[in-house]
């Protein structure tokens, strides 16, 4: 097909060369409902003339908060009809946050889910001066609200057809005033260190990734895939909307949060992207029903499990698999890894990847062992969500592939990475000397990433630039690298760790409250909440032996010394980690600062009060205290 400059031209072109051919499915009460590329179309016209008139134009924002609902990707696609800039934010926000990117990006218009989003809004109404109409998706329980700012979407929609009807050609019109160098997105950054900051990408931004990614991969017109992750999150516009837009592939939204797992069981994606909290998530439920099963069904698995890694070893060496290994292999995938891929809803997916965070080595060469073509993408919201990808016979748990054609990386003298592509962002919105500080004066992003480039020009992150430190003496500290290890096991959810201008390292660790929970209810173990199970002699000392594992396969400077079980999970709402599950370093140092003294302070226990964050904002303090135990 021919090759458009902007978003909304891809969907034009589609109606018109795939009108009949699903461009997206949704799930609502166990059922798939199908939308035609003309309905599609159609859907995202109608609104995008209500829209209009309501007074919604040329570089207006239009807020989207929800879960992925296709009314949600229509009203995306509306707003760069008209020329705007969708603004999508994580439907998980708390009021406090939602207000500073919804007021900061100075939003117009919200589209809204449904009313627990909508009474979101209306509870911040007041700080958002440039809000003047609140749209909601879903009608259930809004019929008493009187609000005389609400509408919702099938009104809009109407109004859109009736608009239509008195200006013939204004649609059609608008999109082709649209530039390739239009703003098309405005994507807030998670905020590690501060502020979240608007990331303004361009049609030709989002146009060449994606075309960059389908030249290096195998995506078709008829690929399904399960469209889950954040809206707000850049993978989720560049690796589902834009690719969906240029090869005409169908996007499918589950029922809700709650039912991605099943619902991904069912729809059988041929492709997938998932963060490797999703990934470690699965392999958590894996392990969990191993230990459940039958002795006979725990030793077929263990001996086929280690068949996989073996086998996964010597391709990664590059070296001949023995015959009878092979044939051993050949009965595993009939036996256990087909079943397992099928459980997982893996059946037809031809490629996955894992992307956003660092994945354990242990974890990645699980799943390539049981035949999923896992590999690792490299990118960020800056870049447009891509630099580096790895091809098929290249997959390696240790780089984050090999750097794009027509995307350049160099490593700087401070060993960060920075990066020169179409890919590369407008600009910070508003914020133009973020904008400058964060580019070079040849025009190379800054990405922040500590890395280097190997043998084979694969590109190596080694943490976060700004966290790799040194130990006491002198050793270098690089703390993702020992919070992976631990995070393998399937009992602990969160890691974080501590060393840079310590004699040691220790760590604080956060059980997955799920699986110990399970384990401890199958010893028969009683307890009433996260605070209390993490703190019983037992679950210390479980996780004291996932430590001890871990110790065992690390040279004794890169040892933990000491660790404790927190008494609460690290939470997004109270700023411990960002929406897509990224450590605040700096403002965990500061809040668990005490901790830290009692680990280098060679004490047994340390008390706390926590706060904790609800979702209107207000705070509650929490009395902990928490063991400090030695490492073996």
């Amino acid at each position: 097909m021919a090759e458009q400059a902007t978003l909304p031209e891809y969907m034009l072109q589609n109606a018109r060369t795939m009108a009949d051919q699903p461009a997206m499915r949704a799930k609502d009460l166990g059922i798939w409902k199908t939308y035609s590329w003309s309905d599609y179309a159609d859907q995202v016209r109608a609104f995008a003339l209500g829209l209009a008139a309501l007074g919604f134009g040329r570089e207006d924002k239009l807020g989207i908060i929800g879960s992925n609902i296709p009314n949600l990707y229509w009203a995306q696609v509306a707003a760069q009809c008209l020329g705007g800039m969708p603004v999508p934010v994580y439907q998980d926000s708390i009021a406090k946050e939602l207000a500073f990117v919804l007021r900061h990006s100075e939003a117009k218009i919200i589209v809204a889910q449904d009313q627990e989003q909508v009474d979101k809004i209306i509870s911040i109404k007041d700080e958002l001066p440039n809000l003047k109409w609140l749209i909601y998706c879903w009608p259930r329980g809004m019929n008493d609200y009187d609000e005389d700012y609400l509408k919702s979407f099938d009104e809009v929609q109407a109004a859109g057809r009736d608009f239509d009807s008195a200006n013939s050609g204004y649609f059609d019109a608008e999109i082709g005033k649209g530039k390739a160098d239009d703003v098309a997105l405005m994507c807030y950054t998670s905020g590690t260190t501060g502020d979240p900051k608007g990331v303004m990408l361009t049609h030709e931004n989002l146009l060449s990734c994606g075309r960059i990614f389908a030249a290096n991969e195998d995506v078709r017109p008829d690929d399904d895939y399960l469209s889950y992750l954040p809206m707000a999150w850049v993978g989720d516009t560049v690796y589902g909307l834009v690719i969906s837009l240029l090869v005409g592939a169908t996007n499918n939204c589950p029922e809700g949060p709650s039912t991605v797992m099943r619902d991904l069981r069912e729809l059988g994606p041929t492709g997938i992207i998932a963060p490797p909290a999703v990934w470690e998530g699965m392999l958590s439920n894996l392990q969990l029903k191993g230990a459940d099963a039958t002795p006979l069904k725990r030793m077929v698995f263990a001996y086929f499990n280690d068949v996989a890694k073996r086998i996964e070893e010597l391709k990664f060496d590059g070296k001949a698999i023995p015959g009878g290994l092979a044939l051993a292999g050949k009965i595993g995938d009939f036996m256990v890894y087909g079943p397992v891929r099928d459980q997982l809803g893996l059946r037809r997916a031809r490629w996955a990847y894992t992307g956003g965070a660092p994945m354990g080595p242990d974890t990645f060469r699980f799943f390539r062992g049981f035949g999923i073509n896992l590999k690792q993408v490299y990118g960020m919201t800056e870049v447009a969500g891509l630099v580096s990808l790895q091809p098929d016979d290249q997959a390696s748990p240790d780089t984050v592939g090999l750097p794009c054609a027509g995307i350049e990386v160099r490593i700087a003298e401070n060993s960060e990475v920075q990066i020169k592509g179409p890919g590369v962002f407008a600009g910070y919105f508003q914020q133009e000397e973020k904008t400058a500080e964060a580019m070079t004066d040849g025009g190379w992003f800054r990405t922040g990433d500590a890395g280097l480039l190997d043998e084979r020009g694969h590109l190596v992150i080694i943490d976060r630039a700004k966290d790799v430190g040194a130990l006491g003496d002198g050793t270098p500290y690089a703390p993702q690298f020992i919070e992976l290890k631990l995070k393998f096991s399937p009992y602990i959810n969160e890691v974080v760790s501590f060393g840079d201008g310590h004699p040691f390292i220790s760590a604080m660790v956060a059980i997955d409250f799920e699986t110990v929970g399970k384990w401890a209810e199958s010893k028969a173990l009683p307890y009433t909440n996260y605070m209390d199970l993490s703190q019983k002699p037992e679950v210390l000392a479980l996780i004291a032996e996932e430590v001890r594992k871990v110790n065992q396969g690390l040279p004794a400077v890169s040892q933990i010394k000491r660790f404790l079980l927190l008494s609460k999970d690290l939470d997004a709402d109270d700023n411990e980690i960002t929406r897509t599950r990224k450590l605040r370093r700096g403002f965990i140092a500061e809040k668990y600062g005490p901790v830290i003294e009692a680990f280098y302070g060679d004490q047994k226990e340390v008390e706390l009060s926590l706060a904790v964050t609800f979702e209107d904002g207000s705070e509650a303090h929490v009395d902990a205290r928490m063991t400090i135990l030695d490492a073996a």
